[in-house]
């Protein structure tokens, strides 16, 4: 899983959509008031009900998010068991952000960052940390060595993923969904009206992109007419036009509950 808010308004007040995503599916989206452990736990909430609707024993092995405590607060209250893996990309921005004035630096403190997330095995890993927290110290200063060592500091948390062969380290597709949220949200100016409308709104966003085709390339490359993140998740399809398959989906196979 991974899992972030994405920053959103309604009624001009700032509110936090609590994304959860797996698969390139959007499996879980909610709105949360504030950003605080409690806010977001309620948020993520829906994400738990629902997929434990499907199998009551469900409990995701590791869960992907920045750096946030309220967030990590709030998915080990809703499952215990979860491995909590930082987000390796996060690191590396807050570095990105103040290096990039000096291009050279840049570019040799970025080889390093990325050599040293590649290793292959957690004591390689542990090993280029320590070279890499030993350069940052005689070759940096101010708040570009900090941002380094704290990365460094963090290793701990990255080092976990290491357990877990198939857990996501880095956030790239969580963050390319939440791009698709941010456009649909500039272009209808944010969100308006009742709560309860504004709700059924992201929810019906989250909805649209599972059973959306893809484009033609990525068609392509998967030589699969008419795929789509629902079908790449499930192995399968109801009906080849994406819209009945989505309303097939969503019929509950005809409850009414």
């Amino acid at each position: 899983m991974l899992a972030d808010e994405k920053h959103s308004r309604h009624k001009g007040e700032k509110i936090y959509i609590t994304t959860t995503v797996g698969q390139e599916c959007i499996l879980g989206s909610e709105i949360a008031q504030n950003a605080d452990a409690d806010a977001l736990r309620e948020g993520y909430q829906t994400f738990k009900t629902e997929a434990q609707e499907v199998d009551p024993t469900y409990e995701p092995q590791t869960v992907n998010t920045d750096g946030w405590r309220a967030t990590q607060k709030a998915w080990v209250a809703l499952f215990p068991m979860v491995t909590i893996i930082l987000c390796f990309l996060h690191a590396w921005l807050k570095i990105k952000q103040r290096s990039k004035r000096d291009q050279t630096l840049y570019q040799e403190i970025q080889r390093k960052v990325w050599h040293t997330y590649h290793a292959r095995t957690l004591p390689q890993f542990a090993q280029r940390i320590r070279r890499l927290r030993e350069w940052a110290r005689w070759h940096l200063t101010g708040v570009i060595q900090e941002k380094v060592l704290e990365l460094c500091d963090n290793a701990p948390h990255f080092k976990l993923a290491f357990a877990f062969p198939s857990a996501h380290r880095t956030s790239n597709m969580l963050d390319r969904l939440m791009n698709y949220q941010d456009r649909l949200l500039y272009a209808m100016q944010y969100l308006h009206g009742h709560p309860e409308s504004a709700r059924l709104y992201v929810r019906a966003m989250a909805l649209f992109w599972n059973f959306h085709p893809y484009g033609q390339k990525t068609q392509a490359k998967y030589d699969c007419p008419g795929l789509t993140p629902f079908e790449r998740l499930n192995g399968f399809r109801y009906h080849e036009n994406w819209l009945h398959n989505f309303l097939i989906a969503s019929s509950l196979g005809g409850r009414s509950d």
